[in-house]
């Protein structure tokens, strides 16, 4: 299977959340998710608020809830620079449903529109990590 695999990496401004080599690599892209496999096209993708999944050589597949970004593809080798990437398995479930709820109050009090439209980005990538969370 050494022939079907390729090299991912998953860097966020805090850490490497994942390097190694993978068989497929699924994005949120912000047009539509979308699929590497090996040898795939030169690619340059956006990404946005979604759920990442790979599958490395042995079967494993590994979920990321994701925060935008964006995807390269080239030469086997595909780097997704991500604003935030959590494996399922790291999200705390309850933080996640605790900022889901003071998003939800804070849309609900209509403070100003600014806070509103950073209130239901937070809710958004709430929902996304309860949702990723919810598959482990």
């Amino acid at each position: 299977m050494a022939d079907k695999q390729f090299k991912l990496e998953i860097i966020t401004p805090r850490r490497v959340a994942f390097s190694g080599d993978v068989v497929s690599f699924t994005a949120p892209g912000t047009m539509g998710s979308f699929q590497v496999l090996v040898n795939h096209a030169p690619l340059l993708a956006e990404i946005g608020i979604g759920e990442a999944k790979l599958r490395d050589p042995h079967g494993n597949e590994f979920r990321f809830a994701t925060g935008g970004g964006f995807v390269e593809v080239k030469k086997n080798h595909v780097v997704m620079l991500a604003e935030s990437a959590e494996r399922a398995e790291e999200i705390n479930l309850a933080a996640a449903e605790s900022d889901r709820d003071r998003a939800l109050k804070e849309i609900a009090e209509r403070v100003s529109s600014h806070d509103i439209e950073r209130a239901k980005a937070e809710l958004q990538v709430a929902l996304n990590r309860i949702r990723v969370a919810d598959k482990r």
